[in-house]
């Protein structure tokens, strides 16, 4: 007779592992709290800026992660709660999962993704490594994001209490950021002592409300009676290896999974009238509300469509600050460094080949997720390390050209048509936005409110954008789509390829591939194609702060053709106009001046008229995923090829591009081509038919309208109304200065306009040589780096050769009129191509000859000596007149031939500014026919890798010149007392590396300026 057998079974209720994962968590956190404070209280509230008494409340990462004990049983806690932490993911998941919507998969991804980085942070403390740590606090907050709202959204309305516990939990989290990182920037930016105590304030209370918001699932387990139920079996056999495991729901409440349709917007938020006896400031208040509400509500489809639009710019501003963000790194080395490898973002749209992520993100939810993910690229400038940055801006690359992809190819529910209208309209915002704040794109992470950016104002309208599209209902999806709907005949192709063959999708992913990058090359800054014609004084062109709305106007009017005239389809898609947009290049790269610029604005309008096609054709393709990461593919080696032309010194094949911009534009062009219906392909293919409904039409119009009036406004506010006055014209006093400004890019990878413009002005220089400023390429953000300086403070300025000469630029500012200048490209026949600028100034009557130059660099001594001949020439064309040199040549003082200072010197019958110095290299003065007063060099502080060197002259009385510049007479050296006051610099820049000086400036090498008495003999 075999034993009778039992069978035993272990059941759990699903509510206490949310009850023991809240216990476990705060223990974790509060135990770390009470023995830090006990043990080592002074400790952990010390930072890199205070300690005790001014920081008095400790950080979370001091507290969990500094000190022993403390740390060790936070880790022990933390340990233990991973097993309750990824339970409680995987039963929410199981009571809110549902046939009817994606969204609750989704929260469980986000779910699984913040726990991780959850535990990445937790481990892994500032003090181990501060970059990775505060990335993956990032990416905890960000995921928390889709977390909070996807619990939300999938909670059934009838469980109003976790409902409303869940709404002011996620709001008390999201609202704590905000003055979280303003105490943040104050601690790390500012150095302000006690501010992290209060950022530390917000960031407990970010852990606890985040814990908090945890333990709100266990009273929806708890409502669905949720258990996990575990059968051992019999005792006989209790040796089996299986056991078996399910999860019950026994309570007659249905959870969302039962539900016919989840819950798909955000709940609305029901305000109820003020009661007769509520004070006066609520029902004004709650006045204004409900007439906002239905202003929006009534005005819905603009709202939406702004929002679309707004999106839009925000796709521009984050694409094109990746590659900035990646050059810095490339710039400080002088080659390939690998962060070239964070290019390869953009490529992610290959991920839309998966089968089930095509799906997911063509849902709302996956949407709204892109979206959300790819504002990493807008809170990026919070961080002041340039490595944090490119990494949170390569990672909203890879979601936002996702997200973009997914609208572009229709998968979103809008047709191709209208998406490419407004990928036109971002642009043209994002090129306004630029042209309105000195050709910097507000929103970029290399920008903060020190260099000029708007971050936070655009990531709130980033986030009500979102919001936007967020809460549209059926109704507002419905209007939308009305607006937005565009069937075979109304900007769609008439059929999409069922074949997905190399001959169906290719073509038309190599025509938009080179689209990007041509809108990417041109148009994304107005001033940009000015820069390809600009050619110096007397002025016979467009100047950019002044004409840069022409090109702002001719993208307008690209895009208007194919959105008001449908009839003009045949003529965009017909091979004549391909041939127009052609010889508009051919002009631009061709000839000068406004000429070469009207070629330009037929390129302009070339370019944005043909989105719309453009973008259908190559939507039609079924292979989403291959189709656009070809094209994506095309973008990035056009991307290189252009780089390799100027910089082929430094990659490796250079040779082959060196100076070819003429090929790569060849190239761009043609890879355009299977755009347009050519004779041959007309039997077996089509064409999409530009016709756009006409509400979409109006808004669209209404939008360029608005913009355009706003570029005549900017341009009106941006022209200076007073011509430049020197700074000290009493006693004829000229100072000038050069500096190798890097690029525009400080040591901490932000623009460094305006530092530049606060030392630049408080030297009160006249003449400023700059030198690596030809900013006007994709790498460097096609920017003007004289933007500040001239509409601030008030320069003359000559932008040098432009793009199309590949050099790395060079620039004069100056304060007298410029009557001439002249471009030239020195000899190069190995190294960089070299650039210089020979103007002669309007000084007080007399002319005075100045000139910028670039030399190359130290490997290329033959390309020295023969670009320091021709400077001697032309320095020496003008002999006795004077003249100031400004430039770097790299070459030690007194070196004799063939290295440049001799020939310099000699050759060019000038002199150096102080003969004695003989620590320098790279940065030289030269100058004759003037009265030297005093020379100085100042420390770069962090704006760029070489100092500023200043020269101050005194020009000699019109008609008069230098009785005597022999060495006797110019190397009178005094006190700086023996001269007025007016020749004195700022005495606030005394100091050196540890105190003293101002914004990191100090006078260096000689720990002052060098002063020179004036000969008794001058004429002044």
């Amino acid at each position: 007779m075999s034993p009778r057998q039992h069978r035993v079974l272990l059941s759990i209720r699903a509510s206490d592992i949310a009850h023991v994962h809240t216990i476990l968590a705060l223990a974790a956190f509060l135990t770390a709290l009470a023995l830090g404070s006990v043990l080592h209280f002074k400790k952990i509230v010390k930072n890199g800026v205070a300690g005790y008494p001014q920081e008095w409340f400790p950080s979370v990462s001091a507290t969990i992660g500094d000190w022993y004990p403390e740390r060790s049983i936070f880790h022990i806690l933390i340990a233990l709660n991973s097993g309750p932490r990824f339970a409680l993911v995987f039963l929410q998941y199981y009571l809110q999962r549902s046939s009817a919507t994606s969204l609750p998969f989704f929260v469980l991804l986000s779910g699984l993704v913040r726990t991780l980085s959850c535990g990445g942070w937790v481990y892994i403390t500032s003090e181990d490594d501060h970059d990775a740590h505060d990335v993956l606090m990032i990416a905890y907050i960000i995921c928390n994001i889709p977390w909070m709202y996807g619990g939300i959204a999938c909670t059934p309305k009838k469980n109003v209490r976790q409902r409303r516990r869940r709404y002011a939990l996620a709001s008390i989290f999201f609202v704590s950021i905000l003055p979280m990182m303003y105490f943040f920037v104050q601690h790390k930016v500012h150095s302000i002592a006690g501010a992290y105590t209060y950022y530390a304030f917000f960031e407990w209370c970010l852990i606890f409300t985040d814990v908090l918001f945890d333990s709100v699932v266990g009273l929806d387990f708890a409502e669905s009676n949720l258990r996990i139920t575990v059968d051992i079996g019999n005792q006989l056999a209790s040796q089996n290896k299986h056991q078996n495991v399910r999860m019950e729901e026994t309570s007659t409440a249905s959870p969302l999974s039962r539900e016919k349709a989840p819950p798909e917007d955000v709940p609305h938020i029901v305000s109820k009238s003020p009661s007769t006896d509520g004070s006066a400031f609520h029902k004004i208040a709650m006045g204004l509300y409900n007439s906002t509400l239905c202003f929006i509500q009534s005005h819905r489809v603009s709202v939406s469509f702004g929002a679309d639009v707004f999106l839009a710019y925000v796709f521009w501003s984050i694409f094109t600050s990746l590659i900035p963000s990646l050059f810095y790194f490339s710039v400080w080395k002088l080659g390939i460094g690998g962060a070239e490898l964070a290019l390869l973002a953009i490529l992610s749209p290959s991920l839309l080949g998966f089968k089930f992520l095509k799906e997911w993100t063509s849902s709302k939810p996956g949407r709204v997720t892109l979206h959300v993910l790819s504002f990493a690229g807008l809170v990026a400038f919070m961080f002041p390390s340039p490595t944090c940055r490119l990494i949170l801006v390569s990672f909203a690359n890879v979601f936002l050209c996702v997200g973009a992809v997914v609208d572009w190819s229709g998968l979103s529910g809008v047709s191709a048509g209208p998406q490419s209208i407004l990928i036109g309209l971002g642009l043209i915002l994002s090129s306004l936005s630029k042209h309105a704040n000195h050709a910097n794109n507000p929103v970029w992470p290399m920008l903060d409110t020190r260099s000029g950016g708007y971050n936070k104002t655009g990531l709130f309208l980033a986030v009500l954008s979102v919001l936007e599209l967020v809460t549209r209902g059926p109704d507002d999806k419905k209007r939308l789509a009305d607006v937005y709907r565009s069937g075979p005949a109304k900007g769609n192709i008439a059929h999409k390829s069922t074949v997905c063959t190399p001959s169906c999708w290719l073509p038309q992913a190599l025509s938009f591939g080179s689209l990007i990058f041509s809108l990417h090359c041109f148009l994304t800054d107005s001033s940009t194609l000015i820069a390809w014609t600009w050619t110096g004084y007397p002025i016979k062109g467009p100047v950019p702060h002044i004409h840069g709305t022409f090109t702002l106007f001719a993208q307008s009017a690209g895009l208007l053709i194919p959105l008001v005239a449908p009839s003009a389809t045949s003529l965009l898609a017909s091979p004549f106009w391909f041939l127009f947009g052609a010889v508009c290049s051919v002009i631009l790269y061709t000839y000068n001046d406004w000429l070469g610029y009207t070629g330009g604005l037929g390129l302009a309008i070339f370019l944005m008229s043909i989105i719309p096609q453009t973008s259908q054709l190559v939507s039609a393709s079924t292979c989403v995923g291959r189709t656009y990461f070809a094209a994506f593919l095309v973008t990035v080696l056009l991307y290189l090829a252009n780089v390799w032309t100027v910089a082929y010194a430094f990659v490796p094949g250079g040779e082959y591009l060196r100076e070819r911009s003429d090929l790569v534009l060849l190239i761009q062009i043609a890879l355009l081509a299977p755009a347009f219906e050519w004779p041959i392909f007309r039997s077996n293919r089509s064409y999409p038919n530009l016709e756009f409904p006409f509400h979409f039409r109006m808004h669209s119009s209404c939008a360029l309208a608005f913009m355009a009036a706003a570029m005549g406004l900017v341009s009106l506010y941006r022209t200076p109304i007073n011509a430049p006055r020197p700074f000290k014209p009493g006693p004829r006093i000229i100072r000038a200065g050069i500096w190798t400004v890097h690029f525009g890019m400080d040591n901490e990878g932000r623009d460094s306009q305006r530092a530049m413009r606060d030392l630049i002005q408080d030297m009160e220089l006249d003449v400023v040589g700059l030198l690596e400023t030809d900013l006007h390429r994709h790498v460097y953000g096609n920017r003007d780096l004289t933007r500040v300086l001239i509409e601030e403070i008030g320069y003359y300025v000559d932008l040098g050769p432009g793009p199309n000469h590949h050099t790395w630029g060079a620039v004069l500012l100056s304060k007298h009129p410029i009557i001439n200048s002249t471009h030239h490209l020195l000899p190069s026949p190995r190294g960089e191509l070299a650039p210089a600028i020979s103007a002669f100034l309007d000084v007080w009557g007399t002319e005075v000859m100045v000139v910028v130059a670039h030399n190359g660099q130290e490997e290329d001594p033959v390309d020295r000596e023969l670009q320091s001949t021709e400077l001697a020439r032309i320095i020496n064309s003008t002999y006795p007149a004077p003249a100031i040199f400004l430039g770097y040549v790299v070459t030690k003082p007194h070196a004799p031939r063939p290295s440049p200072y001799n020939i310099m010197v000699e050759d060019g019958q000038i002199h150096d500014i102080d003969a004695f110095d003989l620590d320098r290299w790279c940065e030289y003065i030269f100058y004759r026919g003037l009265y030297r007063t005093s020379y100085l060099r100042m420390s770069r502080g962090k704006i760029t890798d070489t100092e500023l060197q200043v020269g101050q002259f005194i020009v000699p009385r019109f008609g008069h010149n230098v009785k005597d510049e022999s060495e006797r007479e110019r190397y009178l050296r005094v006190h700086k007392e023996t001269l007025d006051e007016q020749h004195w610099f700022p005495m606030e820049y005394y100091g050196n590396e540890k105190q003293g000086g101002k914004n990191g400036h100090f006078y260096h090498v000689f720990n002052t300026p060098l002063y020179y008495n004036i000969p008794d003999n001058a004429v002044l």
